[in-house]
């Protein structure tokens, strides 16, 4: 019998590699042992104002989110020039707290220089974090020189303690999370075969049961390209294929996503044997070897490629758990690490430049949220600025930015809500009040890389355990970070749609534009002549566009749309989709000699790329033109004896889709 799922298994499935589980862990364990610290400083030593707590929880936030260097030393030095210009800014903030006019002025400047420094990358998105939360909190806190001593103390105390946690505590370790992401492959496969199991047994697939299995191959796709991203790589971000060892455990996740999504694609239209799938998901040889031996005597040319398919599953399930036990005696210490990148991009400060059009954008969203934020309330505007800051960030569109404030002021309102319930039941318990603030902390951070509406919930639940345990809780107060919040929501929206606004159609059209140049890119380096190891690489360089149209066209398809029904984006998106999977089957084909294409039949690659050509000149007009969703032809389904030139073949026929159908004269 196949394992029963466990607590792990559960963990796994939701969070490949432990990623946002550590995420949340570094966070709390940050913000603990600072404000741990600060406390023994300030019970023995120095007594401390409330800006050192609250810059070291604040920066303890960004040490653990914004800091995204992938070596200790590039994290140290990035935690160093943050510190720097935390300090900086909080000695701009207390020194013009008497000033109140220069001081807002200066504020929108520090926005502006903190939104500019992401055209550095990672580490100038860190440091103009730094800069702005202390800013941020310095003029909501109003220090002044006095209190300067220990709110520097603070800072040094949190950079050094979210250093020391992510380097020592809960270190980054690419073997092991290559190995936990492989674990995880392994689980979503599986919930795939259970799945194909049950329908086999029900003989019955619903355009329900459908839609189901294509989100388990999403899931599957999304595991598997962030284990192949963990694998080492050189400068160029490709695959060394002289290291043996990369190049097997690159071949397995291949091959055990490419296997499974076949199997899908064979069993969707007409279920698989119940008694082959089971055998395939309990592992049995002998059951699988059995349903070869049937192989040969059916006429049925589906049940053929159908026993073909899923005993290639089988094969590929044993390699793949044979690697992940050998992963398990050393976390694949015996991968080369990846040769370090030293290259230098020179910065582009043009208007060209979407960084440098979103600085611009975000300070005059903060511009206008402080106007009316001020408004409302001269103490407590600030929440209004950092809601319009926020809203821009990890968003490419104007459909992004409204989501996002749609997002932070929903999860705002329901966690007010039931924060300001679970404040009044523990008011005055400090050591309830604790926990749940570190639980809800926990909560927030672990969700931040799936859902930044969940994420705003538990930071507002936090915010309203705060605020009881000091015994400034009030309902007015609540209300008035709702309507702050609010303010900075609609002015960030409003200045997304009318300043340099980065439209979702322009948006889409880029990343079809990649996609198409990664497809292009792999029939290129096929006509030319590539190995298949290169072939498969440049394969996952199309998985990767591919996951970026689909998050580029998640705007038009949002239930507030009005541009298309949502169907029919997720309708356009499979064809795109099932083009990603026909490449991976051609450059798998391509990879053994037995199903490569032969010479004669080299013509077929430029013919594709015509093909290719014609379905780019479309641009994004198939997203926003309804069309009737054809039925898959059994005819296409994978064919074991085809090998690669059937991949070509199927990318043709599913782009063809793409066009307008044609009218009756």
């Amino acid at each position: 019998m196949a394992a029963k799922p466990n607590l792990i298994d559960w963990i796994h499935s939701v969070d490949p590699a432990l990623s946002r589980a550590r995420m949340g862990a570094r966070v709390t364990l940050s913000i603990a042992i600072s404000v741990g610290l600060l406390v023994l400083v300030h019970l023995h030593l120095l007594a401390l104002a409330p800006i050192a707590f609250g810059l070291a929880i604040i920066l303890s936030i960004e040490g653990g989110v914004a800091v995204r260097d992938t070596t200790p030393r590039g994290q140290l030095l990035t935690r160093a020039l943050g510190a720097f210009a935390a300090l900086a800014s909080m000695s701009s903030a207390i020194a013009l707290e008497e000033h109140r006019y220069l001081s807002d002025i200066t504020f929108l400047l520090i926005v502006f220089l903190a939104s500019l420094a992401r055209v550095y990358g990672p580490r100038g998105f860190a440091v103009g974090m730094f800069a702005f939360t202390s800013y941020f909190i310095s003029a909501y806190l109003n220090p002044d020189y006095h209190q300067l001593p220990g709110a520097a103390l603070a800072l040094l105390v949190a950079v050094l303690v979210s250093h020391g946690v992510r380097s020592f505590l809960l270190p980054d370790n690419r073997g092991r999370d290559l190995l936990e992401a492989m674990i995880a492959m392994q689980g979503r496969a599986n919930d795939i075969l259970v799945r194909l199991a049950l329908l086999a047994r029900e003989h019955v697939t619903t355009d329900e049961d459908r839609a189901e299995l294509m989100q388990l191959q999403e899931r599957l796709k999304e595991v598997s390209l962030m284990a192949e991203g963990l694998l080492p790589r050189n400068a160029d971000g490709m695959l060394d294929e002289s290291d043996a060892a990369v190049m097997d455990v690159a071949a397995v996740i291949f091959d055990l996503h490419l296997g499974t999504e076949s199997a899908v694609v064979l069993s969707v239209y007409n279920t698989a044997p119940f008694g082959l799938v089971h055998a395939v998901l309990e592992g049995k040889d002998e059951a699988v070897d059995h349903w070869l031996e049937l192989r040969d005597d059916t006429p049925d040319k589906h049940l053929r490629e159908t026993i073909n398919a899923f005993t290639l599953l089988h094969r590929i399930r044993s390699r793949f758990a044979r690697v992940i036990e050998e992963g398990m005696r050393d976390q694949f210490r015996r991968l080369a690490p990846p040769a370090p990148d030293r290259s230098v991009a020179r910065a582009d400060f043009s208007l060209k430049n979407p960084v440098v059009r979103a600085a611009l954008q975000i300070t005059i969203a903060s511009g206008i949220a402080m106007v009316f934020g001020f408004m409302l309330s001269r103490e407590r505007w600030f929440w209004a600025v950092l809601t319009a800051f926020l809203v821009f960030t990890n968003t490419k569109s104007r459909g992004d930015t409204a989501i996002r404030a749609l997002q932070r002021s929903v999860g705002t309102m329901l966690g007010i809500a039931a924060g300001l319930c679970l404040a009044s039941l523990i008011q005055g318990n400090m050591v309830a009040s604790v926990v749940a603030a570190a639980i809800a902390i926990f909560c927030a951070f672990y969700a931040l890389q799936a859902s930044y509406a969940v994420m705003t919930f538990f930071v507002s639940i936090v915010i309203c355990v705060v605020y009881g345990l000091i015994g400034s809780l009030t309902t007015e107060l609540l209300i008035l970070r709702v309507e702050e919040t609010l303010i900075g929501a609609v002015a960030g929206t409003a200045v997304a749609f009318v300043v340099f606004p980065a439209r979702t159609r322009e948006t889409l059209e880029g990343a079809l534009d990649r996609w198409y140049d990664a497809l292009a890119q792999l029939l290129e380096a096929a006509r030319a002549g590539a190995s298949g190891n290169d072939l498969m690489e440049r394969s996952r360089q199309l998985d990767l566009a591919y996951r970026d149209l689909a998050q580029a066209a998640r705007p038009i398809g949002t239930s507030w749309s009005i541009v298309t029904k949502p169907g029919h984006v997720r309708q356009t998106l499979a064809v795109f989709l099932g083009c990603t999977y026909w490449a991976r089957m051609f450059a798998r084909g391509q990879a053994l000699p037995q199903h490569a294409m032969p010479p004669e039949e080299g013509q077929a690659v430029p013919t594709l790329l015509e093909k290719v050509a014609t379905a780019r000149s479309l641009a994004g007009e198939p997203f926003y033109r309804a069309s009737k969703a054809r039925r898959q032809n059994l005819d296409h389904l994978p064919t074991h004896h085809l090998g690669a030139r059937q991949g070509l073949d199927m990318i043709g026929i599913l782009l063809a889709r793409l066009a307008p159908p044609r009218r009756a004269a």
